[in-house]
């Protein structure tokens, strides 16, 4: 760190992945039944931030090491009017792909093993949600350190409702957020809406 405070790149480095590390153990740490309740809560409050979903293309995830389980939510995206997509990456370093998927759908294994849509149109989200490992208040999330959200993000040619989400244990003061960091327009965990501050 400088001497007026601020952190420099090697040490946001190091910083981000002790962070990463810290909180994911903390996320795991957490009971089965009280990630499913707060998933469930989640799901709820997802509904409010993002409102009608008819029409809409909603990209979610599948959930890896703990994040909220929102599966049961994204399968009665359809019965609503909507269609749901998930995440692909493609090659390292490149934008991630949004392929269609509904339940029933084949699946295989993608990067980290996470199960993606084996084929599916590929689409345009109007909406993203994207589980954070970390957030602060200013919007900005703490990712798993690929960059393909904010890579993804930066290449869209039309900026869709951008929604993270995670649990509330997982805010922190700052993720000291760096040029290419994107924020979110909206977090969502089991206790609210955090809404992006502004600056």
């Amino acid at each position: 760190m400088s001497a007026d405070g601020v952190m420099q790149q090697p040490d946001v480095t190091h910083w981000r992945k002790s962070e990463r590390d810290r909180l994911i153990k903390e996320r795991l740490a957490l009971s089965v039944n009280t990630r499913k309740q707060n998933s469930d809560r989640i799901a709820e409050l997802l509904d409010l931030a993002i409102g009608d979903v008819s029409g809409r293309v909603v990209s979610g995830y599948w959930p890896f090491r703990g994040e909220p389980d929102l599966r049961e939510w994204l399968e009665r995206l359809e019965s609503r009017g909507s269609r749901c997509a998930l995440p692909v990456v493609v090659k390292a370093r490149a934008p991630l792909v949004f392929r269609v998927w509904r339940s029933g759908d084949k699946l295989e294994r993608g990067v980290l093993d996470i199960p993606v849509p084996a084929a599916g149109e590929e689409v345009c989200p109007d909406v993203v949600i994207a589980p954070l490992v970390g957030y602060d208040r200013g919007g900005y999330r703490l990712g798993y350190g690929g960059g393909f959200f904010d890579r993804t993000l930066a290449a869209m040619r039309k900026r869709p409702l951008i929604i993270g989400v995670g649990y509330s244990q997982s805010e922190i003061q700052t993720i000291y957020p760096e040029l290419h960091d994107i924020p979110m327009d909206k977090i969502v965990t089991e206790i609210g809406i955090v809404t992006r501050s502004a600056g």
